[in-house]
């Protein structure tokens, strides 16, 4: 461990000589204290809160990711260039233990550069946040400066697969459909029918059933919040729908309803408060929405209506988002330390960047894969694209779609912008499926290409 140590000490003091922690650490106050002063804001306290956090953390997370990805290419790519790392080499010291000192070399930077950037954000936030009014006070620390839990009605796939597949039956009974076209087909089938799941007819209404799990146990006395989104069929004159709820179960549960009509854009997110102690003894939630308007109304299935209850203090959620933070910038220190292990430093970080350009790209590979082919289709026709290369890409497409979603799967910032808690459970997740098994699988391929590489062989000369 010794030796591990001293090589990261070695990084550090090299990241001191080329002054890259002043630069950094400067660049990293300056927005936090900058983008304050530029960003607009809805001129709520909420909206200025939240934009804060998104967009300093935004630029905190690219910063570092950048100069890790810089710092990690250079320090291992530039040793080996220069024939300074023959010296280290030749002494008794595994080249495995040069590569994982780097790489502390690398996250105690990290570590001390986002502790200053995040302690930052928290004490604006903080300071902000104590000159407000006390209505605004209550709003913060109700919606954002906190750590909430949510629940929401599970999607139910086994029906949407099973009625999904018995409606392209009876079609392909009723009409010749070219084998190529079947999973476009299905596909649309698929979207007509959770279209219908999600559609609120005029004069209709529609239940969810949500249940708050062990949360009931502790929400006694204590209101919630309803977090809601649609979709409109047709444009209102006004800009907005009219909205009637109700929660509870008459004669069973305590029960709420509005006594006027909610007036709702649709298209963005919307969050109200209702009473406390609506559910029932099992914890189960029942909200119901009338739709009064004279079109239809469609909330999405995975995030039309979700229940929001207070879980724990904005600090140690705010500490747990920089962690998933950090996580993700020990995989890119993996990720260039593994591309200087056998590349030059100009080609390291090019091989790096573009890997994290394709991790980027998410989108587009998940579309080709929902399509099957990389080639574009005819939607109206309900024709697929076909190229000849789809048998080779699509499955490389779900592989790197695999790995790139597992670290997608954490949202941070989104979660501490909208007040969402992020539990020790989602932390340790974050740190196992990024850490330890994407970042180890780079770290194991790069301490083989370092043992293997020649260190030996004759540099250019200039």
């Amino acid at each position: 461990m010794q030796r591990i140590l001293a090589i990261a000490w070695l990084t550090w003091k090299a990241a001191l000589r080329f002054k890259l922690f002043l630069v950094i650490a400067a660049l990293l106050l300056a927005a936090v204290v900058g983008l304050p002063l530029m960003i607009k804001d809805d001129g709520t306290a909420r909206g200025f809160t939240q934009i804060i956090l998104t967009y300093t953390l935004s630029v905190i997370t690219g910063l570092l990711g950048f100069s890790t990805l810089w710092l990690s290419c250079g320090t291992l790519a530039r040793d080996i260039e220069e024939c300074q790392i023959q010296v280290i080499a030749t002494k008794p010291i595994a080249r495995w233990q040069i590569w994982i000192g780097k790489w502390l070399g690398i996250m105690s930077l990290n570590l001390v550069l986002l502790a200053l950037a995040g302690g930052f954000v928290f004490g604006l936030l903080q300071w902000r946040a104590g000159k407000l009014p006390a209505e605004e006070q209550k709003i913060l620390r109700e919606q954002v400066l906190v750590a909430r839990g949510s629940a929401k009605q599970p999607v139910d796939t086994a029906f949407i697969e099973s009625e999904t597949q018995r409606i392209l039956e009876g079609r392909l009974k009723s009409s010749a459909v070219e084998k190529v076209n079947v999973n476009e087909v299905k596909r649309q089938i698929r979207e007509g029918v959770k279209g219908d799941l999600q559609l609120v007819p005029p004069g209709y209404g529609r239940t969810w059933k949500i249940d708050l799990g062990f949360a009931k146990t502790y929400l006694a006395g204590k209101p919630l919040q309803l977090r809601v989104k649609f979709n409109a069929a047709q444009k209102s004159a006004s800009g907005t729908f009219m909205a009637l709820w109700q929660v509870g179960v008459p004669e069973k549960t305590k029960f709420w309803r509005t006594e006027e009509p909610m007036s709702l854009a649709p298209d963005t997110f919307h969050e109200f408060e209702i009473p406390a102690d609506l559910f029932d003894a099992e914890g189960k939630l029942t909200i119901t929405f009338a739709n009064p308007n004279q079109t239809a109304l469609l909330f999405p299935l995975d995030e039309g209506m979700e229940v929001l209850y207070p879980e724990g203090g904005f600090a140690l959620n705010f500490a747990r988002g920089l962690g998933i933070i950090f996580c993700w910038m020990a995989l890119l220190a993996a990720l260039g330390l593994m591309a200087a292990s056998f590349l030059s430093f100009p080609v390291a970080t090019f091989f790096a960047l573009a890997l994290m350009i394709v991790g980027l790209s998410s989108g587009t590979l998940a579309n080709s894969v929902e399509s099957g082919s990389v080639a574009a289709g005819d939607e109206e026709a309900g024709t697929a694209g076909y190229s000849p290369v789809d048998f080779v890409l699509i499955p490389a497409f779900k592989a790197v779609l695999g790995v790139v979603q597992l670290v997608e799967s954490f949202s941070p910032i989104d979660s501490l912008s909208s007040g969402r808690s992020i539990t020790w459970g989602e932390l340790g997740a974050a740190f196992a499926q990024i850490v330890v098994l994407i970042g180890g699988a780079f770290a194991l391929l790069g301490i083989i290409f370092f043992n293997r590489r020649e260190l030996a062989t004759a540099q250019g000369t200039q």
